[in-house]
Order: structure tokens, then C-alpha cells, then sequence
């Protein structure tokens, strides 16, 4: 397998995820409300999956790797692009975040920020998943030679290897921190 087919597995299950939110919200605004732990869910799932897990060995490992490359002017803008996406979903899901919070403490007008915040996230990720898919992906993997692109595929099994104790850890310490 080349280094990029974890990255591609990945997305399918980040597109099935942003499918089902797309269901849930259409339930959201047939119904207008919303159950606070779905969005927790949804957030985790974005936090830890999409983001921390799988942005984590694009940016942390992939990325990394191709700073070292002569990258075509065009690959390194859109590497760049892709950058700066991860960013705004960050962003997004924060903005969703709080909109929950204010959504459980009664804010009955934090609903439409919810709704908002999730139309965004299942919009937005299509297009850039295909952007890596179709683009950036084919492309980065005329940098590396076999043995480095293994390499690569290596090193992402390591980062999925620690991402459950990385999770857990940082759990522990949230709650010992708050609670001691």
C-alpha cells in the first residue's frame, strides 16, 4: 500500500460520518432543536478522528516530509491551501462547540449557530477531501521514491499506534486537573 491509502480509507469514513450529520440536520431543522450530545459526539469524532488523528499525519508526517521537496509552485499552493483549511475547520468546529455550550445553558438562539456551524463542516469537507483525493495526493507521491514513501506509511501506523493512549492520556489529565 502507498502512504496515501490510509489517508484515502480515512476519508471514506470522515464522508460517512459527514453524511450522517447531514441526515441529523435536516432532523434538527425539520424539528428545531437538538440533542447537545449528538453535537458532543459529532465534535469528538472531527476533534480526534478527522482532525487530530488524520490532519495529524498529513500535517505532522506528510507535510513535513514534502517542506523537504522541491515542490512544483502549484503543489506547494495547494499543499498550503490544505493547510489553511485544516485551520478553518478548526475553527468551525470550535464556533460549534461553543454554540452547544450556549444551546445547554438555555440559549434557545444558539440553535441557529448549531445549525450554521454543522451546514458549514458538511459542506466544506467534501470539496477538500476531494481536493486531496483527485490533486494533492496523486501529486505529493512523484516526490518521495518507494522506500520513501514506505517510510511514510510507517510512520503514519506509528502515529495511529499512540493516538489512543495520546487521547486518554490527555482525558486523565483533564479530569485530574478539574477534579483534584
Amino acid at each position: 500500500m502507498q502512504a496515501r491509502g490510509p489517508l484515502m480509507i480515512e476519508h471514506r469514513l470522515i464522508e460517512r460520518m459527514l453524511s450522517a450529520i447531514r441526515d441529523v440536520l435536516a432532523q434538527i431543522e425539520a424539528n428545531r432543536k437538538v440533542d447537545p450530545l449528538f453535537v458532543d459526539a459529532a465534535v469528538d469524532f472531527i476533534r480526534v478522528y478527522a482532525d487530530r488523528t488524520h490532519h495529524g499525519k498529513e500535517e505532522d508526517i506528510l507535510f513535513r516530509q514534502l517542506e523537504k521537496k522541491p515542490l512544483s509552485g502549484e503543489d506547494r499552493r495547494i499543499m498550503n491551501e490544505l493547510i489553511e483549511e485544516h485551520v478553518f475547520g478548526r475553527r468551525v468546529t470550535k464556533a460549534l462547540v461553543d454554540a452547544n455550550t450556549r444551546y445547554r445553558n438555555g440559549d434557545a438562539s444558539a440553535l441557529a449557530d448549531i445549525v450554521s456551524n454543522l451546514r458549514t463542516l458538511v459542506d466544506f469537507y467534501p470539496e477538500h477531501i476531494r481536493k486531496e483525493d483527485k490533486a494533492f495526493f496523486p501529486s505529493s507521491r512523484s516526490y518521495f521514491t518507494d522506500e520513501e514513501d514506505q517510510a511514510i506509511l510507517a510512520a503514519f501506523q506509528e502515529f495511529d499506534r499512540r493516538m489512543i493512549h495520546e487521547k486518554y492520556e490527555a482525558l486523565v489529565e483533564e479530569i485530574q486537573q478539574k477534579y483534584q
